[in-house]
C-alpha cells in the first residue's frame, strides 16, 4: 500500500509536469524541480541506455525495470499522459476561438523564460554579448525560413518527437516550444484531442506511436550529447539558448498567423488591450514559478 501511494503521488506530480509541457514557454523540468523529483527524473532518463537495452533483450525484465527505475517512470508517464490528454482539447479550442489572446499568453511565457535564463548568467563580456546576438540571429533565421506548414509525414513526426524530448534536459525550454518552432504544436494537440474523441482512432494512434518512438530515440541518441554539452560549455550553451528563444519570438508574435489576423480585423482595437493583458499573465506565471524554484533551491 505504501508503494502504491508513493506511485500515486508521483503520478500527480507528473500531471503537473504534463500541464506545463502542454504550454510553450513553461519548462516541465522546472516543475519537476519544484515538485522535488528532478534528480529522479533526470537519473531515470539517463538510465535508459545501452545497458538497459541489453537487460531487456536478455529477458532480464526485473533487472531492467529496476535499472531504469521503472515504477517511478511509469507513474510519472501516466500522470503526464493524463494531463496532456486532458488539456490538448482545451488548447485546440483556445487557439481556434481566441488565437490572439492565446498567442499573446505564449509570448509572455517565452519572454519571461528568456529573461530568467539571462539573469542566471554572470560575467557578461563582449564574447557573451556576441554569443547572445548569434543565438538571436539563429532563432530569427530558423523561425523565418521554416515553412508555416511542415510535413505531416510519419518521418517528420518521428523527428519532431526526437527533438522535442531533448527540451526536457535544457533549462527554461519546453517540448511544446520546440514543437511550436517545428510547426507541429497545433497538429499534435489536434491528434491527441481527436484520439480522445475517437476520431480516426487508428490513424491518430499510429501518429502518436511514431511520435513516442521518436521521443525514445531522442533520449537514447541525444540526451548524453546534451549532458556533455552542458557540462563542458554550460555558460555558452545557455547564452546561445537564451538568444535563440528571444529570436524565436517572431514565431509566436500574436499577429503573425492568419487566424489571429482574422480575429483582429473582426474585433478592432480592443483586442490590443486583451493581448497585452494575456501577455502580462504569461510573464507573471513564469515569474512566479521561477521565484518558487529559486526559493526552494536556497
Amino acid at each position: 500500500m505504501k508503494g502504491f501511494l508513493k506511485n500515486i503521488i508521483v503520478a500527480v506530480k507528473g500531471a503537473c509536469m504534463g500541464a506545463a509541457d502542454v504550454i510553450p514557454g513553461v519548462s516541465g523540468g522546472t516543475i519537476a524541480f519544484i515538485m522535488g523529483i528532478y534528480d529522479d527524473f533526470v537519473g531515470s532518463l539517463a538510465a535508459i541506455n545501452g545497458e538497459a537495452v541489453k537487460l531487456l533483450f536478455k529477458g532480464q525484465f526485473k533487472a531492467f525495470w529496476k535499472h531504469i527505475n521503472g515504477s517511478f517512470l511509469l507513474s510519472l508517464v501516466i500522470g503526464i499522459g493524463i494531463s496532456v490528454i486532458s488539456l490538448a482539447g482545451l488548447m485546440q479550442m483556445l487557439l481556434s476561438d481566441f488565437p490572439i489572446q492565446t498567442w499573446a499568453f505564449f509570448f509572455g511565457l517565452i519572454v519571461a523564460s528568456s529573461i530568467f535564463i539571462i539573469r542566471g548568467i554572470s560575467g557578461w563580456r563582449l564574447r557573451e554579448g556576441l554569443l547572445l546576438v548569434l543565438g538571436i540571429i539563429l532563432g530569427v533565421v530558423i523561425c523565418t525560413l521554416s515553412p508555416t506548414q511542415t510535413p505531416d509525414g510519419l518521418w517528420f513526426i518521428f523527428l519532431s518527437g526526437a527533438i522535442a524530448i531533448c527540451a526536457m534536459i535544457l533549462p527554461g525550454i519546453s517540448g511544446s516550444f520546440i514543437l511550436l518552432i517545428l510547426g507541429k504544436y497545433q497538429y499534435i494537440m489536434g491528434v491527441i484531442s481527436d484520439l480522445v474523441s475517437g476520431v480516426e482512432f487508428g490513424r491518430n494512434l499510429l501518429i502518436l506511436g511514431v511520435f513516442a518512438i521518436g521521443a525514445v530515440v531522442g533520449i537514447l541518441g541525444f540526451s548524453k550529447f546534451l549532458h556533455w554539452l552542458l557540462a563542458r560549455w554550460n555558460k555558452e550553451t545557455l547564452i546561445v539558448l537564451a538568444g535563440f528563444i528571444i529570436g524565436s519570438l517572431v514565431k509566436v508574435w500574436p499577429w503573425s498567423n492568419p487566424e489571429a489576423l482574422a480575429q483582429a480585423d473582426a474585433s478592432g482595437s480592443m483586442l490590443y488591450g486583451s493581448a497585452a493583458l494575456f501577455a502580462l499573465i504569461g510573464l507573471s506565471l513564469v515569474t512566479g514559478i521561477e521565484l518558487i524554484e529559486k526559493r526552494l533551491r536556497k
